[in-house]
């Protein structure tokens, strides 16, 4: 089992969550991969987009559902700074995930993170599990909860 994929698993257990991780027999890389692999919805994917905070110089989460797109000027404001392109080696660093498994939890350092509130019309959704093979099935709930991401408004 990866570092990343252990992360995840311990994050998920510390939280409580019983939610299993499936390691799937292609790619999940793409909001799409994900969705047919799980054989759910194109918006039961949680897509997680990172940016840099121009001020701060760390990254930002959003967590979003997966057929909407983040608007570049509501995530600012949301996060309450201009907000840049995040690249891989500082997603890598501060995440502890590479680009295309990069998940809602298990991060190395706290993040700044936001959901996207059309998650929660779902009774599950599912998320990246640090690789771009595995994902999880989670209660929406469950988790706003243990990601501490705040609901907000921040898609096109």
């Amino acid at each position: 089992m990866s570092k990343s994929l252990k992360r995840v698993a311990a994050a998920l257990e510390a939280a409580g969550l019983t939610s299993e991780i499936l390691e799937m027999p292609g790619e999940t890389r793409t909001a799409e991969q994900a969705a047919a692999a799980a054989g759910c919805a194109l918006d039961q994917i949680v897509k997680s987009i990172i940016f840099r905070g121009d001020e701060t110089g760390h990254v930002v989460l959003f967590l979003t559902a997966g057929g909407n797109r983040v608007s570049a000027a509501k995530a600012s404001k949301v996060a309450g700074q201009a907000l840049g392109k995040a690249d891989a080696d500082l997603i890598r660093a501060e995440t502890g995930f590479a680009i295309g498994g990069v998940a809602p939890v298990g991060h190395l350092t706290p993040i700044p993170s936001f959901l996207d509130p059309r998650l929660l019309e779902f009774d599950r959704v599912w998320g990246a599990a640090g690789t771009p093979r595995h994902i999880f099935p989670v209660d929406p709930n469950a988790l706003l909860r243990v990601t501490g991401a705040e609901l907000a408004d921040f898609t096109e």
